[in-house]
Protein backbone atom coordinates (compact mmCIF):
# COMPACT_ATOMS: atom_id res chain seq x y z
CA UNK A 1 0.00 0.00 0.00
CA UNK A 2 1.63 3.20 -1.31
CA UNK A 3 1.46 5.69 1.58
CA UNK A 4 -0.83 9.48 1.73
CA UNK A 5 1.05 12.23 0.76
CA UNK A 6 1.28 15.34 2.32
CA UNK A 7 2.95 18.75 0.51
CA UNK A 8 4.25 21.76 2.72
CA UNK A 9 4.05 24.90 1.09
CA UNK A 10 7.52 26.64 2.53
CA UNK A 11 10.46 25.72 4.21
CA UNK A 12 9.84 27.74 6.84
CA UNK A 13 11.17 26.60 10.47
CA UNK A 14 6.99 25.34 10.75
CA UNK A 15 7.08 23.83 7.74
CA UNK A 16 10.19 21.68 7.94
CA UNK A 17 8.59 20.94 11.49
CA UNK A 18 5.42 19.43 10.11
CA UNK A 19 6.79 17.65 7.54
CA UNK A 20 9.06 15.86 10.09
CA UNK A 21 5.95 15.16 11.73
CA UNK A 22 4.36 14.01 9.00
CA UNK A 23 6.66 11.49 7.77
CA UNK A 24 6.74 10.06 11.32
CA UNK A 25 3.05 9.23 11.00
CA UNK A 26 3.99 7.40 7.31
CA UNK A 27 2.96 10.41 5.17
CA UNK A 28 5.25 10.72 1.79
CA UNK A 29 6.07 14.32 2.06
CA UNK A 30 7.00 16.98 -0.08
CA UNK A 31 8.28 20.45 0.71
CA UNK A 32 7.74 22.85 -1.87
CA UNK A 33 10.24 26.31 -1.93
CA UNK A 34 10.00 29.70 -3.70
CA UNK A 35 13.91 30.50 -2.57
CA UNK A 36 17.03 28.59 -3.55
CA UNK A 37 17.54 27.58 0.65
CA UNK A 38 15.07 26.34 3.44
CA UNK A 39 14.53 28.31 6.21
CA UNK A 40 12.21 31.24 5.44
CA UNK A 41 13.34 34.27 7.45
CA UNK A 42 15.53 32.02 9.41
CA UNK A 43 18.50 32.26 6.82
CA UNK A 44 22.23 33.24 6.46
CA UNK A 45 24.92 35.07 4.62
CA UNK A 46 28.20 36.35 4.54
CA UNK A 47 29.83 39.35 3.51
CA UNK A 48 33.41 40.60 3.60
CA UNK A 49 34.15 37.65 6.40
CA UNK A 50 31.32 38.61 8.56
CA UNK A 51 28.84 35.94 9.09
CA UNK A 52 25.11 37.48 9.80
CA UNK A 53 22.11 35.32 10.53
CA UNK A 54 19.11 37.20 8.91
CA UNK A 55 15.93 36.62 10.97
CA UNK A 56 15.12 35.42 14.40
CA UNK A 57 18.36 35.95 16.71
CA UNK A 58 16.61 34.70 20.22
CA UNK A 59 16.54 31.02 20.85
CA UNK A 60 14.32 30.03 23.93
CA UNK A 61 12.40 26.59 24.96
CA UNK A 62 15.06 24.00 23.41
CA UNK A 63 12.62 21.38 24.16
CA UNK A 64 10.47 22.18 21.31
CA UNK A 65 13.22 21.11 19.33
CA UNK A 66 14.63 18.15 21.46
CA UNK A 67 10.92 16.83 21.34
CA UNK A 68 10.76 16.77 17.92
CA UNK A 69 14.74 14.91 17.31
CA UNK A 70 13.07 12.11 20.29
CA UNK A 71 10.27 11.60 18.09
CA UNK A 72 12.32 10.83 15.40
CA UNK A 73 14.45 8.51 17.09
CA UNK A 74 17.25 10.17 16.73
CA UNK A 75 20.43 12.04 19.20
CA UNK A 76 19.71 15.79 18.80
CA UNK A 77 23.71 16.03 19.38
CA UNK A 78 23.79 14.47 15.93
CA UNK A 79 22.72 17.46 14.48
CA UNK A 80 22.67 20.19 16.88
CA UNK A 81 23.91 21.21 20.07
CA UNK A 82 23.47 24.87 22.26
CA UNK A 83 24.71 26.87 25.53
CA UNK A 84 23.28 28.38 27.93
CA UNK A 85 23.75 31.97 27.68
CA UNK A 86 24.25 33.49 31.05
CA UNK A 87 23.38 37.71 30.17
CA UNK A 88 19.66 36.95 28.46
CA UNK A 89 20.20 40.59 27.41
CA UNK A 90 21.95 44.22 28.08
CA UNK A 91 19.86 47.49 28.47
CA UNK A 92 21.21 50.99 27.87
CA UNK A 93 19.32 53.44 29.30
CA UNK A 94 19.14 57.19 27.95
CA UNK A 95 19.54 58.20 31.45
CA UNK A 96 23.39 56.16 31.90
CA UNK A 97 21.87 53.58 33.26
CA UNK A 98 22.35 49.76 32.27
CA UNK A 99 21.37 45.89 33.71
CA UNK A 100 22.30 43.04 32.59
CA UNK A 101 19.55 40.56 32.93
CA UNK A 102 21.17 37.52 33.92
CA UNK A 103 19.96 33.93 33.37
CA UNK A 104 20.90 33.58 37.12
CA UNK A 105 17.49 35.05 38.96
CA UNK A 106 19.39 36.15 42.16
CA UNK A 107 22.11 37.91 40.17
CA UNK A 108 19.46 40.08 37.83
CA UNK A 109 17.36 40.72 41.15
CA UNK A 110 21.05 42.32 42.23
CA UNK A 111 21.51 44.04 39.41
CA UNK A 112 17.94 45.77 39.30
CA UNK A 113 18.11 46.78 42.90
CA UNK A 114 21.98 47.97 42.85
CA UNK A 115 21.19 49.81 38.99
CA UNK A 116 17.64 51.14 38.86
CA UNK A 117 16.75 51.16 42.65
CA UNK A 118 14.06 47.99 42.29
CA UNK A 119 13.15 46.08 45.46
CA UNK A 120 14.49 42.49 44.40
CA UNK A 121 11.49 41.18 45.03
CA UNK A 122 9.38 42.85 43.34
CA UNK A 123 11.24 41.07 40.46
CA UNK A 124 11.11 38.28 42.03
CA UNK A 125 7.36 38.32 42.44
CA UNK A 126 6.85 39.37 38.78
CA UNK A 127 8.41 36.05 37.50
CA UNK A 128 6.92 34.03 39.90
CA UNK A 129 3.55 35.31 38.36
CA UNK A 130 5.22 35.27 35.07
CA UNK A 131 5.89 31.35 35.61
CA UNK A 132 2.56 30.34 36.89
CA UNK A 133 0.58 32.09 34.38
CA UNK A 134 2.16 30.39 31.65
CA UNK A 135 1.79 26.89 33.44
CA UNK A 136 -1.96 27.11 33.80
CA UNK A 137 -2.90 28.91 30.88
CA UNK A 138 -0.07 29.30 28.25
CA UNK A 139 0.57 25.73 27.78
CA UNK A 140 -3.20 24.95 27.20
CA UNK A 141 -3.47 28.44 24.74
CA UNK A 142 -0.35 27.49 23.07
CA UNK A 143 -0.07 23.93 23.08
CA UNK A 144 -3.74 23.19 21.30
CA UNK A 145 -5.51 24.66 18.85
CA UNK A 146 -8.41 27.35 20.05
CA UNK A 147 -10.55 26.42 16.84
CA UNK A 148 -10.97 22.53 18.04
CA UNK A 149 -13.72 21.78 20.27
CA UNK A 150 -11.99 19.10 21.81
CA UNK A 151 -9.56 22.33 22.86
CA UNK A 152 -12.75 23.83 24.95
CA UNK A 153 -13.48 20.66 26.57
CA UNK A 154 -10.47 19.55 28.31
CA UNK A 155 -10.34 18.88 32.02
CA UNK A 156 -7.58 22.23 32.12
CA UNK A 157 -9.56 24.71 30.60
CA UNK A 158 -11.30 25.63 33.87
CA UNK A 159 -8.02 25.78 35.48
CA UNK A 160 -6.79 27.81 33.03
CA UNK A 161 -10.27 29.82 33.41
CA UNK A 162 -9.89 30.24 36.91
CA UNK A 163 -6.18 31.60 36.61
CA UNK A 164 -7.27 34.09 33.86
CA UNK A 165 -7.52 37.21 36.39
CA UNK A 166 -9.02 39.97 35.34
CA UNK A 167 -5.50 42.38 35.15
CA UNK A 168 -4.12 39.76 32.37
CA UNK A 169 -7.52 40.85 29.73
CA UNK A 170 -7.98 44.13 31.04
CA UNK A 171 -5.24 45.99 31.89
CA UNK A 172 -2.78 46.80 29.12
CA UNK A 173 1.02 45.29 29.98
CA UNK A 174 2.34 48.85 30.56
CA UNK A 175 -0.17 49.32 33.27
CA UNK A 176 0.42 45.78 34.65
CA UNK A 177 4.26 46.50 34.63
CA UNK A 178 3.45 50.00 36.61
CA UNK A 179 1.56 48.63 39.38
CA UNK A 180 3.99 45.53 39.85
CA UNK A 181 7.38 47.70 39.61
CA UNK A 182 9.10 51.04 41.23
CA UNK A 183 11.26 52.11 38.58
CA UNK A 184 10.39 54.01 35.17
CA UNK A 185 13.39 51.76 34.11
CA UNK A 186 12.13 48.41 35.05
CA UNK A 187 8.84 48.85 33.98
CA UNK A 188 10.26 50.07 30.38
CA UNK A 189 12.07 46.47 30.86
CA UNK A 190 9.30 44.30 30.76
CA UNK A 191 6.95 46.06 28.65
CA UNK A 192 9.74 45.68 25.87
CA UNK A 193 8.47 41.93 25.83
CA UNK A 194 5.06 42.95 23.58
CA UNK A 195 7.27 43.51 21.01
CA UNK A 196 8.22 39.79 20.89
CA UNK A 197 5.13 39.38 18.69
CA UNK A 198 5.20 42.65 17.37
CA UNK A 199 2.17 44.69 19.25
CA UNK A 200 2.60 47.85 21.74
CA UNK A 201 3.12 47.35 25.50
CA UNK A 202 0.29 50.27 25.87
CA UNK A 203 -2.27 48.22 23.98
CA UNK A 204 -1.45 44.60 24.54
CA UNK A 205 -3.29 42.85 27.35
CA UNK A 206 -1.17 41.82 30.48
CA UNK A 207 -1.44 38.60 29.18
CA UNK A 208 2.03 38.76 27.35
CA UNK A 209 3.22 39.22 31.32
CA UNK A 210 4.13 35.30 30.07
CA UNK A 211 6.98 36.15 27.83
CA UNK A 212 9.67 37.14 30.70
CA UNK A 213 9.41 33.57 32.18
CA UNK A 214 10.33 32.03 28.69
CA UNK A 215 13.49 33.81 28.68
CA UNK A 216 14.19 34.70 32.23
CA UNK A 217 13.09 31.50 34.28
CA UNK A 218 13.48 29.15 31.39
CA UNK A 219 16.75 30.28 30.62
CA UNK A 220 18.16 31.50 27.13
CA UNK A 221 20.09 29.86 25.40
CA UNK A 222 22.55 29.98 21.87
CA UNK A 223 22.98 27.67 19.54
CA UNK A 224 26.71 26.51 18.33
CA UNK A 225 26.98 27.88 14.43
CA UNK A 226 24.37 30.48 14.66
CA UNK A 227 20.76 30.66 14.43
CA UNK A 228 21.15 28.95 11.01
CA UNK A 229 22.07 26.20 12.97
CA UNK A 230 18.48 25.33 13.71
CA UNK A 231 17.43 25.22 10.12
CA UNK A 232 20.32 23.41 8.90
CA UNK A 233 19.18 21.14 11.67
CA UNK A 234 15.82 20.74 10.76
CA UNK A 235 16.13 20.64 7.02
CA UNK A 236 19.33 17.50 7.66
CA UNK A 237 16.88 15.21 9.87
CA UNK A 238 13.58 15.98 7.30
CA UNK A 239 16.11 14.88 4.62
CA UNK A 240 17.49 11.80 6.69
CA UNK A 241 13.73 11.12 7.12
CA UNK A 242 12.47 10.99 3.47
CA UNK A 243 11.38 14.55 3.21
CA UNK A 244 11.51 15.98 -0.25
CA UNK A 245 12.76 19.33 -1.12
CA UNK A 246 12.20 21.23 -4.20
CA UNK A 247 14.02 24.62 -4.03
CA UNK A 248 13.14 27.03 -6.56
CA UNK A 249 9.86 26.01 -6.86
CA UNK A 250 6.90 28.31 -6.03
CA UNK A 251 3.36 27.25 -5.31
CA UNK A 252 1.25 28.79 -7.95
CA UNK A 253 -2.20 27.26 -6.41
CA UNK A 254 -3.75 25.19 -4.06
CA UNK A 255 -6.01 22.75 -5.82
CA UNK A 256 -9.51 21.64 -3.79
CA UNK A 257 -12.72 20.55 -4.84
CA UNK A 258 -15.92 20.01 -3.63
CA UNK A 259 -14.50 21.27 -0.45
CA UNK A 260 -11.71 19.18 -0.38
CA UNK A 261 -7.87 19.45 -1.65
CA UNK A 262 -6.78 17.75 -3.70
CA UNK A 263 -3.17 18.98 -4.54
CA UNK A 264 -1.30 22.00 -5.59
CA UNK A 265 0.06 23.41 -8.90
CA UNK A 266 3.74 24.03 -9.27
CA UNK A 267 5.29 25.16 -12.99
CA UNK A 268 1.87 24.60 -14.41
CA UNK A 269 2.06 20.92 -13.23
CA UNK A 270 -0.67 19.34 -10.92
CA UNK A 271 1.05 17.56 -7.73
CA UNK A 272 -1.46 15.94 -6.01
CA UNK A 273 -1.51 14.81 -2.50
CA UNK A 274 -4.62 14.50 0.29
CA UNK A 275 -2.91 16.37 2.92
CA UNK A 276 -1.31 19.97 2.37
CA UNK A 277 -0.03 22.31 4.71
CA UNK A 278 0.81 25.84 4.04
CA UNK A 279 3.53 27.18 5.50
CA UNK A 280 3.10 30.30 3.44
CA UNK A 281 1.92 33.99 4.81
CA UNK A 282 -2.33 33.19 5.81
CA UNK A 283 -3.10 36.14 3.77
CA UNK A 284 -0.97 34.91 0.81
CA UNK A 285 -1.99 31.70 0.94
CA UNK A 286 -5.98 33.12 0.80
CA UNK A 287 -5.19 35.53 -2.00
CA UNK A 288 -2.98 34.11 -4.23
CA UNK A 289 -2.27 30.77 -4.02
CA UNK A 290 -6.54 30.23 -3.22
CA UNK A 291 -7.91 33.39 -5.22
CA UNK A 292 -10.42 33.43 -2.00
CA UNK A 293 -10.49 37.07 -2.13
CA UNK A 294 -13.37 37.50 0.93
CA UNK A 295 -10.79 35.13 2.91
CA UNK A 296 -7.70 37.55 2.47
CA UNK A 297 -9.95 40.62 2.58
CA UNK A 298 -11.39 39.03 6.56
CA UNK A 299 -6.89 38.50 7.28
CA UNK A 300 -5.82 42.66 6.37
CA UNK A 301 -8.56 43.75 8.30
CA UNK A 302 -7.18 42.66 11.58
CA UNK A 303 -4.29 45.04 12.28
CA UNK A 304 -0.84 43.67 11.52
CA UNK A 305 2.15 43.43 13.51
CA UNK A 306 5.24 45.30 13.63
CA UNK A 307 7.97 44.52 11.08
CA UNK A 308 11.82 45.92 11.16
CA UNK A 309 14.45 47.68 9.54
CA UNK A 310 17.86 45.54 10.11
CA UNK A 311 20.92 46.75 9.16
CA UNK A 312 23.66 44.29 9.21
CA UNK A 313 27.04 45.99 10.34
CA UNK A 314 30.83 44.20 9.81
CA UNK A 315 32.23 46.03 12.51
CA UNK A 316 36.08 46.61 12.47
CA UNK A 317 36.57 46.52 16.37
CA UNK A 318 35.65 45.21 19.19
CA UNK A 319 33.41 46.72 22.01
CA UNK A 320 33.47 44.82 24.90
CA UNK A 321 30.80 46.82 26.90
CA UNK A 322 28.60 44.59 24.49
CA UNK A 323 26.72 41.25 25.42
CA UNK A 324 25.41 38.86 22.75
CA UNK A 325 21.90 40.50 22.80
CA UNK A 326 21.87 44.03 23.62
CA UNK A 327 18.62 46.74 24.04
CA UNK A 328 19.36 50.44 23.45
CA UNK A 329 15.83 52.05 24.81
CA UNK A 330 14.32 55.20 23.56
CA UNK A 331 13.72 58.28 26.18
CA UNK A 332 9.96 58.22 25.49
CA UNK A 333 8.54 54.80 24.97
CA UNK A 334 5.16 55.69 24.63
CA UNK A 335 5.99 58.20 21.69
CA UNK A 336 7.67 55.33 19.95
CA UNK A 337 5.19 52.92 19.78
CA UNK A 338 2.25 55.39 18.77
CA UNK A 339 4.55 56.67 16.03
CA UNK A 340 4.53 52.88 14.60
CA UNK A 341 0.88 52.05 15.21
CA UNK A 342 -0.81 55.12 14.84
CA UNK A 343 0.86 57.50 12.51
CA UNK A 344 2.46 54.54 10.94
CA UNK A 345 6.45 56.40 11.24
CA UNK A 346 9.65 56.32 13.02
CA UNK A 347 9.69 57.81 16.20
CA UNK A 348 13.10 59.95 16.23
CA UNK A 349 14.35 58.15 18.54
CA UNK A 350 13.97 54.26 18.56
CA UNK A 351 15.00 51.76 20.49
CA UNK A 352 17.71 50.39 19.16
CA UNK A 353 18.34 45.84 19.35
CA UNK A 354 22.07 44.47 18.63
CA UNK A 355 22.85 41.08 18.49
CA UNK A 356 26.25 39.74 18.22
CA UNK A 357 26.61 36.62 17.80
CA UNK A 358 30.70 36.45 17.37
CA UNK A 359 30.58 37.55 21.05
CA UNK A 360 30.03 33.89 21.51
CA UNK A 361 32.13 31.79 19.06
CA UNK A 362 34.78 32.78 16.97
CA UNK A 363 34.49 32.58 13.22
CA UNK A 364 31.46 34.72 13.08
CA UNK A 365 33.86 37.97 12.72
CA UNK A 366 37.31 38.20 11.60
CA UNK A 367 39.88 38.47 14.10
CA UNK A 368 39.28 41.76 16.79
CA UNK A 369 36.14 42.76 14.99
CA UNK A 370 32.28 41.86 15.34
CA UNK A 371 29.19 41.36 13.05
CA UNK A 372 26.13 43.04 14.20
CA UNK A 373 22.28 42.67 13.73
CA UNK A 374 21.23 46.13 14.06
CA UNK A 375 17.17 46.18 14.63
CA UNK A 376 14.08 48.90 14.78
CA UNK A 377 11.13 48.00 15.13
CA UNK A 378 8.66 49.94 12.43
CA UNK A 379 5.20 49.82 11.33
CA UNK A 380 4.22 47.65 8.53
CA UNK A 381 4.21 48.58 5.28
CA UNK A 382 1.41 50.78 4.19
CA UNK A 383 2.91 52.58 1.12
CA UNK A 384 5.72 54.76 3.23
CA UNK A 385 9.17 55.87 1.40
CA UNK A 386 11.06 53.45 2.68
CA UNK A 387 14.02 54.36 0.95
CA UNK A 388 13.90 57.82 2.65
CA UNK A 389 12.96 56.12 6.37
CA UNK A 390 16.23 54.10 5.83
CA UNK A 391 18.67 57.07 5.30
CA UNK A 392 17.20 58.74 8.51
CA UNK A 393 16.93 56.37 10.71
CA UNK A 394 20.43 54.89 9.81
CA UNK A 395 21.69 58.84 10.79
CA UNK A 396 19.20 58.24 14.21
CA UNK A 397 20.67 54.93 14.96
CA UNK A 398 24.31 55.74 14.48
CA UNK A 399 24.02 58.87 16.40
CA UNK A 400 22.23 57.45 19.38
CA UNK A 401 24.78 54.56 19.56
CA UNK A 402 27.76 56.48 19.43
CA UNK A 403 26.08 59.11 22.04
CA UNK A 404 25.49 55.93 24.59
CA UNK A 405 28.82 54.22 23.52
CA UNK A 406 30.99 57.35 23.59
CA UNK A 407 32.42 55.88 19.95
CA UNK A 408 32.27 56.82 16.55
CA UNK A 409 30.06 53.80 15.20
CA UNK A 410 29.95 54.97 11.87
CA UNK A 411 33.74 54.98 11.41
CA UNK A 412 33.41 51.55 12.86
CA UNK A 413 31.24 49.92 9.78
CA UNK A 414 33.18 47.70 7.27
CA UNK A 415 30.74 45.82 5.75
CA UNK A 416 26.81 47.06 5.25
CA UNK A 417 23.76 45.27 3.99
CA UNK A 418 20.11 46.25 4.88
CA UNK A 419 16.20 44.73 4.94
CA UNK A 420 13.65 46.63 5.48
CA UNK A 421 9.51 45.46 5.66
CA UNK A 422 9.51 45.61 1.52
CA UNK A 423 12.26 43.10 1.53
CA UNK A 424 10.81 40.89 4.04
CA UNK A 425 7.48 40.96 2.08
CA UNK A 426 9.71 40.04 -1.19
CA UNK A 427 11.34 37.12 0.49
CA UNK A 428 8.99 35.48 2.53
CA UNK A 429 5.61 37.14 1.92
CA UNK A 430 4.96 38.01 4.56
CA UNK A 431 1.73 40.20 4.14
CA UNK A 432 2.84 44.18 4.44
CA UNK A 433 6.13 42.68 5.46
CA UNK A 434 4.97 41.98 9.35
CA UNK A 435 7.21 40.10 11.42
CA UNK A 436 4.04 37.84 13.56
CA UNK A 437 1.07 38.07 11.00
CA UNK A 438 -1.34 39.95 13.25
CA UNK A 439 -0.17 42.10 16.29
CA UNK A 440 -1.37 41.50 19.73
CA UNK A 441 -2.87 44.88 20.62
CA UNK A 442 -6.35 43.30 21.77
CA UNK A 443 -7.24 41.33 24.36
CA UNK A 444 -8.88 39.05 22.14
CA UNK A 445 -5.99 38.85 19.42
CA UNK A 446 -5.66 35.06 20.07
CA UNK A 447 -8.83 34.23 19.32
CA UNK A 448 -8.79 35.46 16.17
CA UNK A 449 -5.94 34.63 14.86
CA UNK A 450 -5.77 31.98 11.73
CA UNK A 451 -6.58 28.93 12.92
CA UNK A 452 -3.92 25.63 12.04
CA UNK A 453 -6.83 24.26 9.60
CA UNK A 454 -9.16 24.98 7.17
CA UNK A 455 -13.04 25.53 8.13
CA UNK A 456 -14.14 25.05 4.27
CA UNK A 457 -11.83 22.54 2.65
CA UNK A 458 -10.66 19.28 4.27
CA UNK A 459 -7.26 18.36 3.91
CA UNK A 460 -5.83 22.09 3.85
CA UNK A 461 -3.80 23.22 6.83
CA UNK A 462 -1.89 26.20 8.30
CA UNK A 463 1.03 26.66 10.26
CA UNK A 464 3.87 29.01 11.07
CA UNK A 465 4.18 32.32 12.53
CA UNK A 466 1.18 33.99 10.81
CA UNK A 467 -1.30 31.43 12.33
CA UNK A 468 -2.15 30.37 15.80
CA UNK A 469 -0.20 30.16 18.09
CA UNK A 470 2.06 32.62 16.84
CA UNK A 471 5.34 34.26 15.85
CA UNK A 472 9.13 33.19 16.65
CA UNK A 473 10.59 30.05 16.87
CA UNK A 474 9.14 28.04 19.97
CA UNK A 475 5.74 28.68 18.79
CA UNK A 476 6.41 28.34 14.97
CA UNK A 477 7.48 25.22 16.24
CA UNK A 478 4.58 24.67 18.69
CA UNK A 479 2.12 25.07 15.12
CA UNK A 480 3.94 22.28 13.65
CA UNK A 481 2.98 20.60 16.43
CA UNK A 482 -0.73 20.95 16.16
CA UNK A 483 -1.17 20.31 12.81
CA UNK A 484 0.57 17.04 13.36
CA UNK A 485 -2.17 16.44 15.86
CA UNK A 486 -5.63 17.89 13.80
CA UNK A 487 -4.45 16.03 10.93
CA UNK A 488 -4.54 12.70 12.96
CA UNK A 489 -8.05 13.77 14.76
CA UNK A 490 -9.54 14.44 11.64
CA UNK A 491 -8.37 11.33 10.31
CA UNK A 492 -10.27 9.71 13.18
CA UNK A 493 -12.84 12.21 13.46
CA UNK A 494 -13.51 14.48 10.65
CA UNK A 495 -15.85 16.28 13.34
CA UNK A 496 -13.05 18.75 14.80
Amino acid sequence: MHPSKAIIIGSGVAGMAAAIRLTLKGFAVSVFEKNAYPGGKLYAFEKGGFQFDAGPSLFTQPENLQELFELAGEPIEKYFTFKTVDIACKYFFENGKTVNAYSNPALFATQIKEQLGENPENLTNYLERSGQLYDKIGTLFLDHSLHRNKTWRSKNLAKAFFALKFPYLFQTLHKYNSSLFTSPESVQLFDRFATYNGSSPYKAPAMLSVIPHLEQNHGTFYPHGGMISITNALYNLAKDKGVQFHFDSPVQRIIHHEGKVKGVVVNDENILAEIVVSNSDAYFTYKNLLSNVAGAKKISQQERSSSAIIFYWGIKKTFDELQLHNVFFSQDYEKEFDAIFSTKQLSDDPTVYINISSKMEDGHAPAGKENWFVMVNTPCDNDQNWTSIRHQLRKNVISKLSRILKEDVEASIETETVLDPLMMQEQTAAFKGSIYGTSSNSKWAAFFRHSNFSSSIKGLYFCGGSVHPGGGIPLCLKSAKIVSELVTANAQNPII
